[in-house]
């Protein structure tokens, strides 16, 4: 059983910058799929941004060039450094993987950005 450990939300100012952690249990290297969603209030759940084995990114379209995905295969981590945050960033992320076609999720972060 893989499991999945976001830390570092919070509140923060917006305009002000956060950097989200997720800590695997297993190898992110061999991950077919993983990534950073989000739960915003009245929404439902939905892409954030995602990073491929060749590191390749994808990212919605409300966080482009404000939001970074990363990954460190050696540590099993992957990062999202957000940004120029808006109160409209503000949710539970929630950073999901899938091994062997399984897809796993952590239990999320809360981050908070005031006006």
């Amino acid at each position: 059983q893989v499991q999945l450990v976001e830390s570092g939300g919070g509140l923060v100012q917006a305009g002000g910058s956060l950097r989200l952690s997720c800590s695997a249990s297993g190898s992110i290297s061999s991950a077919i799929r993983i990534g950073w969603y989000r739960h915003t209030p009245g929404n439902q759940r939905e892409l954030v941004a995602r990073i491929s084995r060749s590191s390749g990114t994808e990212y919605a379209d409300s966080v482009k060039g404000r939001f970074t995905i990363s990954r460190d295969n050696i540590k099993n981590t992957l990062y999202l450094q957000m940004n120029s945050v808006k109160p409209d960033d503000t949710g539970v992320y929630y950073c999901s993987a899938a091994w062997e076609r399984i897809d796993y999720w952590g239990q999320g972060t809360q981050v908070t950005v005031s006006s």
